[in-house]
Order: structure tokens, then C-alpha cells, then sequence
């Protein structure tokens, strides 16, 4: 694949707000945006210019930064929710339908002819005043297939440039999401967009397979946040591109902790220690194989260098540290210790580290040292 053949376009700010217990301010949504900007996501979806006035006027505010990415509103297939998006100052819009059965009958009584007129009305609306439509089917994943097929077709037809393949309550696998993909992505020009819930835990490994089918865009939120169990995560869905499909995103990965950081602090909740990629335990070592290993040769337990992503190496000192790790430890704070010291020191640490259930700071290390 070329160099940035996936596009990343991601949606902290519309599907990641919408995860319960979360609401940002004006000044976090800026903040927000202008470092995935910085760091060189193509696209945002910005919000739901819907919604009302506090929600358009952020959203306006953003549009109003002067940012290389595209900025990317959400509507359904209604012509007020695309007025709103024109109104806000946007220049692409996505429109969503819903697809499956399940959710034709929840919403359009299971009037399929109403979704596909309201859909080209949308459409058509939106095209004559000059926007990119972008166009979703709500549930692809439970969709009868030749349907969803119509449907993308269909919106191909009308104009729009791109489809958005949702697995709406997260319930594929990666080995049906690369087949149903694949089915779109033989019959259609236009680009296939996933977007991938985390209901099972599979929103990293079905947005890969996506892009293996013939994906090219891509729907992630900063530390996989949004409905329920969140979305394929910003950092995951890079560094896999990255490291497991050898494809580039002109994502600066760098400033991947530095993002999530940010995105934690804005919404309140903290990342899990050992949340993939940017958690504070992705390169901390404890048990002695493992901090031996690393010690010589990072590649021994490492899948990338640390600095990739902005993080360093750790090397902790707690229960199932060993001797080869306590030497080096003490070796930079100048103290050399015999074989009798150092399991003396071990065994102390080790108690230690139980009765506290933690690992130990250095300072708390140095003082199980023996005082000579």
C-alpha cells in the first residue's frame, strides 16, 4: 500500500462524547482537536451540529481554528440536521440510516422505500449546496447483506464519496468482518469507511480486518472511548496499521501518550495501567525473566521501542523482580552488594511488596539496603 492510504478520521468529539458520563467543555473540545490536528489525523467528526445551540457553537468555534484536517459533522437523514451542519460552517457531512431490520422497524416502522427516500433527499440537499457527503449505514453488521449492498450502491449513485460500514452493537468477529467488507469493497468505487464498537473487546482486530478487506478510512476515538463499551482507539488502530500491516497513517505517533493524556483528563476517567499502547504498564517490567530479558535486548519483551509513542522504559522493583534486576537498580544509585546481601535485599522486597500490594519506589528500595 501507498504511504497514508488509510485515513484516519476520528471521533472523539462526536461518538466518544456520546459515552455516558462524559461532556466536554468549549475549551477541551479545542484542545482536543487542535492536538489531533497537530498530530495529523486527516479528519474529525466533530459533533452533532443537531444537537443545538451550545453543541453548534462549539462546533463553529472549531471550524473557526483554521486546521489542515477535514472537520467532519454527524446528521441523520433529515434536511434541518444538514442545514444545522451548513450552519456551523461545515463543508462535509455525514448522514447515517439505519440498515438492519432491527432498527428499520424501531425507526422507520420497517419501511425500507422511506429510508432510501429520505436518504436520496438528504443527499441530494446537502449536494446542491456544495457539500462532501459521506453516508453511514446504522448497523451494517446485523443488515441483511444484499440490502446493505442497495444501500451503499445507492448512496454511491447519489453522490456521496465515501461509506461507512458500522458495527453498531459491536457483535462481529474479524473473520465475518473481512468477508462482509470485502463484498462491499468488490461492488462499490467509492471508499469503505469502518466503524468499530468494542462490545466484545474486537473493535482493534475488526477495524484491521476491514482495512485487510480494502477499508481505507477509518473511525477511532483517543483511548477507545464512546457508546457503551467505546470504539476502536486512536492509538491501537495506529500502531497496529503500523507495526502489524507495515502501513504508514502520517499519524505522529509520538505524541500518542501526550493525546491520550489529554483526552483522560477531559473526560474524567483515568487509563487503565495496562490499557494497550499508551496504559503507564506498557513498558514497565517487573518479573526477573522478563527485566533480565530487557536489560540485554528490549526486543526480548518489547513489540516496539517505547519512545514510538512517547513513553520510557520502566523497570520496577516488587514481587517478582530478581537479582539481575535489583543489581542493575542499586548499580545506578552507586551501591555494589554480595550474593548474600542481594537475596537478603530480595527476599525484604518481596515481603515488602506483598504487604503493600505495589511495587516499590526506589526510595523505599534504597531503605531495605543494609547500612554499611
Amino acid at each position: 500500500m501507498n504511504n497514508h492510504a488509510i485515513q484516519i478520521n476520528d471521533t472523539t468529539l462526536r461518538d466518544g462524547e456520546q459515552a455516558a458520563g462524559i461532556a466536554f467543555t468549549v475549551e477541551e473540545k479545542i484542545a482536543i482537536a487542535t492536538l489531533l490536528d497537530a498530530i495529523g489525523v486527516q479528519e474529525l467528526e466533530v459533533g452533532i451540529p443537531a444537537m443545538g445551540q451550545e453543541e453548534a457553537e462549539s462546533i463553529k468555534t472549531i471550524a473557526n481554528l483554521g486546521l489542515n484536517t477535514k472537520l467532519l459533522g454527524w446528521n441523520r437523514a433529515n434536511l434541518s440536521d444538514i442545514q444545522a451542519s451548513i450552519d456551523c460552517g461545515l463543508e462535509r457531512v455525514h448522514i447515517s440510516v439505519p440498515v438492519s431490520d432491527i432498527q428499520i422497524d424501531a425507526k422507520f416502522q420497517g419501511r425500507k422505500r422511506l429510508v432510501l427516500d429520505r436518504l436520496k433527499d438528504a443527499i441530494s440537499f446537502a449536494r446542491d449546496r456544495g457539500l462532501s457527503v459521506s453516508v453511514g449505514g446504522e448497523d451494517s453488521s446485523r443488515a441483511d447483506e444484499s440490502f446493505l449492498l442497495y444501500v451503499a450502491y445507492s448512496a454511491q449513485e447519489w453522490g456521496a464519496f465515501r461509506f461507512r460500514f458500522c458495527d453498531t452493537v459491536g457483535i462481529l468477529d474479524p473473520i465475518s468482518t473481512y468477508n462482509k467488507v470485502s463484498r462491499l469493497v468488490s461492488h462499490l468505487s467509492i471508499a469503505i469507511e469502518m466503524h468499530m464498537h468494542d462490545d466484545f473487546g474486537l473493535a482493534l482486530a475488526n477495524t484491521l480486518a476491514g482495512v485487510r478487506a480494502g477499508a481505507v478510512s477509518v473511525n477511532t476515538t483517543v483511548n477507545g472511548i464512546g457508546e457503551r463499551a467505546g470504539n476502536a482507539p486512536l492509538e491501537e488502530v495506529v500502531m497496529g496499521l503500523k507495526h502489524l500491516h507495515g502501513i504508514q497513517t502520517g499519524i505522529d505517533t509520538k505524541r500518542l501518550v501526550e493525546m491520550s493524556q489529554l483526552v483522560a483528563k477531559a473526560t474524567n476517567y483515568p487509563v487503565p495501567p495496562w490499557k494497550a499502547i499508551v496504559g503507564e504498564n506498557t513498558f514497565a517490567h517487573e518479573s526477573g525473566i522478563h527485566a533480565h530479558g530487557v536489560l540485554q535486548n528490549p526486543v526480548t519483551y518489547e513489540p516496539f521501542a517505547p519512545e514510538d509513542v512517547g513513553w520510557e522504559r520502566r523497570l520496577v522493583v516488587g514481587k517478582h523482580s530478581g537479582r539481575h534486576l535489583l543489581l542493575s537498580v542499586l548499580q545506578q544509585h552507586g551501591i555494589n552488594l554480595g550474593q548474600t546481601e542481594i537475596q537478603s535485599v530480595l527476599d525484604a522486597v518481596r515481603h515488602q511488596s506483598v504487604q503493600t500490594k505495589r511495587s516499590l519506589t526506589v526510595e523505599e528500595l534504597l531503605s531495605l539496603v543494609p547500612q554499611k
